[in-house]
């Protein structure tokens, strides 16, 4: 069973950063994606940054050119690097990781969740 286990989250100031890591453990292979949602209490979760086993890379709208996504393979880790935070990323962001089934299936897992806070 894969587990997920995320840290970096914390309250910080409007235009500050922070750093999200997400250490995976379980699996004998990689993961065929890594990705980090957020989630607004009463809303539905909503896709951050992606990144692919193939280096693909994708982000939502309202991050791009502030949020950085990467991975170190040799850790199973996936990091949400966020810069020029904002009020409105206030939220619950979750690690998110995809992996091939042996029978042709996809199964994906989730970690706990950990509260950003972005606030003066």
């Amino acid at each position: 069973q894969v587990q997920l286990v995320e840290s970096g989250g914390g309250l910080v100031q409007p235009g500050g950063s922070l750093r999200l890591s997400c250490a995976a453990s379980g699996s004998t292979v990689r993961a065929r994606a890594m990705a980090w949602f957020r989630q607004v209490r009463g809303n539905q979760r909503e896709l951050v940054a992606i990144a692919f086993s193939d280096g693909m890379t994708n982000y939502l709208d309202s991050v791009k050119g502030r949020f950085a996504i990467s991975t170190d393979n040799a850790k199973n880790t996936v990091y949400l690097q966020m810069n020029g935070l904002k009020p409105e990323d206030t939220a619950v962001y979750y690690c998110n990781a995809g992996y091939d089934g042996v029978n042709g299936d996809y199964n994906e897992y989730w970690g706990q969740g950990t509260q950003v806070t972005v606030s003066s």
